[in-house]
C-alpha cells in the first residue's frame, strides 16, 4: 500500500516538498524511478455516451478557479531546458494529485510527463486556489490547469504555424516538437519558448484535447511525492535544515479557559542555549539553539507557569443531551420532499439513535512551520492546506500588509483536514520576531497536537422511517445535532489561529457557520442518495462548541453516512430483505446499482447467508455530496466474544469515480480513506472530563495497528468519457455502517454508538 494513506502506529504520508527561494535552499527535483506503481484490484471500464471531460466549460466562461487567477503564467511557465514548470494551488498531502495534476497538464500539452516540474503552492507567484480540501484538487484544480495547459499549447502551435508558415490545423505535437504535414520542417516549444510567452490572461473558448487523443491521464504513473519518503531524503517540513537556524517551543495552558497566575523564566532564560523567552499574554514560547534545548527549556516553563482552570466542559458522557438542549440551536430543513397521492400506505414506523464521538487527526508527525524574516518579508513554510487564507490570518496577527508575508507549502507528516498546521504556522512567526527574525522551526509536541488541534465534531443523529407493507419506505425523518465543520484560518469576522486568541491583546475567533449544500457540513450527505416518496432532513447547526472543531476529512459525511446505511441495514431487517436488493429497490442511479452491484459480485455475496455467531458480512454505500464518486464496501468481521472485540477481516470496495487520472492513486486513496475509517469505527475518540481534553497520547487515543489491517479488495469502475469525480474522501463513511452492519450479521445485535470499543461490544453481546 505504498503511497496510500496508512494511519497506523507508523508513518502517515504528507504533503509537497516545497522549493525555497532567495538565499535559502534552492529547489530539488524529484527522479521518477517506479515506486508502488502496483494498483490493487481491478479496474473495469464502461463505455458510455461522450460527456464532458474536466475543463469543459459554457461557451465564453473559463474553468471556477481560472476566473479568479486568469494570468496564464501563474500556472505554467515553458522553459528553454525543455521542462515545464506547472504552479498549483492545491497541494500535496499524501493524496497523490500534484501526480494527478501533472498527468493533466502533461496530457493536454503533449509532452512527456517527465518533463514536467510541480512547483508547490507559494503565495509569490502561484493561483490563489483557496483550500485543498473537499475532494477537489481533481475535479476543480484539475479543470482550471487543463484549460491553462490547452491555451498554452494553442499558443505555441499559432507561433509555430506562423514560424513554419503552415495552417494550424495541419500541425501535430509529439513531446513538445511540432511536425506539419503541409510543409517540412519542425520546431520545438523549447525553441519558441521566452520570458513573456505566457505573460496574458487565458483566453475563453480554447478548444480541449478531445479525449481519444489521451496518453497519460488513466495510466499509473510514478509518484512524485513518493521517493523521498522511502529514501530518508527532505520529504516533510519536518526534515527541513535552513543556515542558522533556531529551535522553538510553546507552552499551552493546561486547558482551553486556563488563566496564567504566576510565571517566573529567570530558570529557562539561563539554561544552556535558550536564545530567548517570550511571554504575551497566555501566549508562552523559547527559542533555542538546538532542538532538544528548547524541548528542555519548554519542559521548565511548563514547571514555573502557574494556571487556574474552571470547569467550562460538559460531561463527555451526555454530550447528546448537550447538544439537544442548546439554547442556540440554528435549525434548519436542508431537505423536504412531500408524498404523492399514489405513494403506498405506511404499516408500520421504526425509529433509531446514532452517535460519533469528537474525533482527532492524530498527525504521526506532529504540526510544524519554519518562519523566517528576509529583506522584509515574513516566509513561512507551512504543511497548511490553505496558504492565501493563512497568509491572511498571519498578517492580520503580525500587523503586516499581505505583499510583506509570504506562505509556502512544504509537507507535513500526516493530516486529512485542519489540525495544528496553520497554528503552528503563527507560533513560528510570533517566535522568529521574538529572535530578530531568523529562522526558527517550531515543532508541536505529542501533548500539544491532541490537547490543541481542531476536532472533527461529534454528532447526535435521530432516524425514523414509515414503511409498507411490501418493504418498500414511503417515508425518512431525519435529524442530526452537530458544530461547524469549517473552522480554518481565512473566515470572515475574526481570526482563526490558536495564539492569536492567548495574546494580551487577544483575536476573536470567526463565527461559526455552516457550509451549504450540496458539500455540506454538519449535514454533508444526509440527505439520503435513495428515492424515497416523502422525506424531511433537519440540521440542528450549533455555534456554541464545547470544544475546538474544524474541518476534518470527510466531515459529516461520517457520521450521516453510518447513520443512513446502518437504518437502511434496519429497515432491510424488518422488511425481511436482502441488504443488497433492499438498496437497489429504492435506488434510480445506474451508476450507483452498478457499484453496488459490482461489490456484491466481487465479494460473491450470497442473498440470504446466516451470521454464526461470530463471523458475519455487512455492506454500505454512498455517493460522496451527492455529486462526487459512488463507493460501496462490504466488511468481512470476527467478533471474538472473549475479548469483546471486532477484527475486521476484509473489506471489498467498488468505486466509480468517473475518469480515472491515476489507477494507482485512486487505489491509494480508497485503500487509505478505508483502513482509517475502520480505525476511528473501532477506536477512535477524544475524551474529555469537566475542565480539559484528556486524550493526549497513544495511549489515551489509541489507533490501529499494523496488525490489525485488514485485506482490502477494491474494484474501480472506470468511465472514460464522464468527468472525474472527487474521490479523496468517499471511501471512508462507508466503513462503519458496513462494520455494524456485519456484527448484527454475526451477532444479532446493533451497534449505534461510535466507537465500537470493548465496552460497547460487551454491552451490545450482554
Amino acid at each position: 500500500m505504498c503511497g496510500s494513506f496508512v494511519r497506523c502506529s507508523a508513518l502517515r504520508t504528507g504533503p509537497d516538498v516545497n522549493p525555497h527561494s532567495g538565499t535559502l535552499p534552492s529547489p530539488r527535483d524529484y527522479s521518477r524511478r517506479e515506486f508502488c506503481q502496483a494498483a490493487v484490484g481491478v479496474v473495469v471500464f464502461f463505455s458510455m455516451n461522450p460527456g464532458p471531460f474536466l475543463g469543459h466549460v459554457a461557451p465564453g466562461q473559463l474553468p471556477l478557479d481560472l476566473e479568479t487567477n486568469k494570468r496564464l503564467d501563474s500556472w505554467l511557465r515553458i522553459n528553454p531546458d525543455g521542462t515545464v514548470e506547472v504552479f498549483t494551488g492545491k497541494v500535496e498531502y499524501g493524496q497523490g494529485a500534484i501526480t494527478a495534476l501533472a498527468q493533466i497538464a502533461a496530457d493536454e500539452l503533449d509532452v512527456n510527463f517527465e518533463r514536467i516540474r510541480m512547483r508547490p503552492a507559494d503565495t509569490s507567484h502561484s493561483p490563489d486556489e483557496s483550500y485543498t480540501a473537499g475532494s477537489a484538487s481533481i475535479e476543480v484544480g484539475g479543470g482550471a490547469l487543463r484549460y491553462a495547459a490547452a491555451d498554452a499549447r494553442a499558443t505555441l502551435l499559432e507561433m509555430a504555424a506562423a514560424k513554419m508558415r503552415a495552417p494550424t490545423g495541419s500541425l501535430t505535437v509529439d513531446d513538445g516538437v511540432i511536425t506539419t504535414s503541409a510543409a517540412a520542417g519542425r520546431v520545438t516549444y523549447w525553441e519558441l519558448a521566452s520570458k513573456g510567452l505566457l505573460a496574458r490572461d487565458v483566453r475563453s473558448g480554447i478548444p480541449l484535447k478531445p479525449n481519444s487523443s489521451r496518453h497519460i491521464v488513466g495510466t499509473s504513473v510514478p509518484r512524485l511525492d513518493i521517493p523521498a519518503k522511502v529514501t530518508g531524503g527532505e520529504a516533510y517540513v519536518q526534515d527541513m535544515r535552513l543556515p542558522g537556524m533556531l529551535f522553538g517551543r510553546v507552552v499551552r495552558p493546561p486547558s482551553y479557559g486556563a488563566q496564567l497566575t504566576a510565571f517566573d523564566d529567570v530558570s529557562a532564560k539561563a539554561m544552556p542555549g535558550v536564545v530567548t523567552v517570550v511571554r504575551n499574554g497566555r501566549f508562552l514560547g523559547v527559542v533555542a539553539r538546538r532542538e532538544e534545548q528548547a524541548i528542555a527549556a519548554r519542559a521548565a516553563l511548563q514547571r514555573a507557569a502557574v494556571w487556574t482552570m474552571p470547569t467550562e466542559l460538559p460531561d463527555e458522557a451526555s454530550i447528546a443531551a448537550f447538544f439537544r438542549n442548546s439554547a442556540d440551536a440554528q435549525v434548519t430543513t436542508v431537505s423536504s420532499r412531500s408524498p404523492s397521492v399514489t405513494a403506498p400506505m405506511a404499516v408500520r414506523t421504526l425509529r433509531a439513535t446514532y452517535s460519533k464521538p469528537y474525533l482527532a487527526h492524530a498527525s504521526i508527525g506532529p504540526s510544524c512551520a519554519i518562519a523566517a524574516v528576509e529583506d522584509g518579508v515574513l516566509t513561512i513554510w507551512s504543511h497548511t492546506q490553505g496558504a492565501y487564507p493563512l497568509r491572511t490570518d498571519i498578517a492580520v496577527v503580525m500587523g503586516l500588509p499581505l505583499g510583506k508575508v509570504r506562505i509556502v507549502h512544504a509537507q507535513g507528516s500526516g493530516c486529512y483536514g485542519h489540525n495544528g498546521a496553520d497554528d503552528v504556522a503563527l507560533d513560528a512567526a510570533l517566535l522568529s520576531r521574538a529572535a530578530g527574525g531568523a529562522p526558527v522551526k517550531v515543532q508541536w509536541m505529542r501533548d500539544d497536537e491532541f490537547a490543541w488541534e481542531p476536532f472533527g465534531g461529534a454528532m447526535s443523529i435521530d432516524v425514523q422511517a414509515s414503511v409498507a407493507a411490501d418493504g418498500s419506505i414511503t417515508d425518512w425523518q431525519y435529524d442530526v445535532w452537530s458544530n461547524s465543520f469549517n473552522m480554518r484560518p481565512g473566515q470572515r469576522g475574526g481570526v482563526n489561529l490558536l495564539a492569536a486568541w492567548h495574546l494580551a491583546q487577544p483575536f476573536q475567533h470567526s463565527p461559526p457557520r455552516e457550509i451549504p449544500l450540496p458539500s455540506g457540513g454538519a449535514d454533508r450527505n444526509a440527505v439520503p442518495y435513495y428515492d424515497f416518496p416523502s422525506q424531511r432532513i433537519t440540521e440542528h447547526f450549533l455555534p456554541t462548541m464545547p470544544v475546538r472543531v474544524s474541518a476534518h476529512r470527510s466531515l459529516g459525511a461520517f457520521g450521516n453516512v453510518f447513520a443512513v446505511e446502518s437504518f437502511m441495514d434496519e429497515l432491510a431487517h424488518s422488511a425481511g430483505a436482502d441488504p443488497v436488493e433492499f438498496r437497489l429497490r429504492h435506488l434510480t442511479d445506474d451508476r450507483a446499482k452498478a457499484v453496488i452491484r459490482s461489490v456484491a459480485d466481487r465479494a460473491k455475496w450470497r442473498s440470504g447467508a446466516k451470521g454464526d455467531g461470530a463471523r458475519g458480512r455487512g455492506i454500505a454505500f454512498l455517493r460522496y455530496e451527492s455529486t462526487k464518486t459512488y463507493v460501496a464496501v462490504i466488511a468481512d468481521i470476527v467478533v471474538d466474544r472473549e475479548s469483546n472485540a471486532i477484527r475486521v477481516e476484509r473489506i471489498t470496495a467498488a468505486a466509480d469515480s468517473g475518469l480515472i487520472i491515476t489507477p494507482d492513486g485512486i487505489s491509494n486513496q480508497l485503500e487509505g480513506a478505508i483502513i482509517q475509517g475502520a480505525s476511528w469505527a473501532l477506536k477512535e475518540r477524544v475524551r474529555f472530563d469537566r475542565q480539559r481534553v484528556t486524550s493526549r497520547d497513544w495511549n489515551s487515543y489509541p489507533i490501529l495497528t499494523f496488525s490489525e489491517l485488514p485485506e482490502i479488495d477494491i474494484v474501480l469502475l472506470n468511465r472514460p468519457d464522464l468527468p472525474p469525480l472527487g474521490a479523496g474522501e468517499a471511501a471512508l463513511p462507508p466503513v462503519p455502517a458496513a462494520i455494524a452492519n456485519a456484527f448484527f450479521h454475526a451477532t444479532g445485535r446493533r451497534l449505534r454508538d461510535l466507537p465500537f470499543d470493548r465496552d460497547r461490544v460487551k454491552a451490545a453481546l450482554a
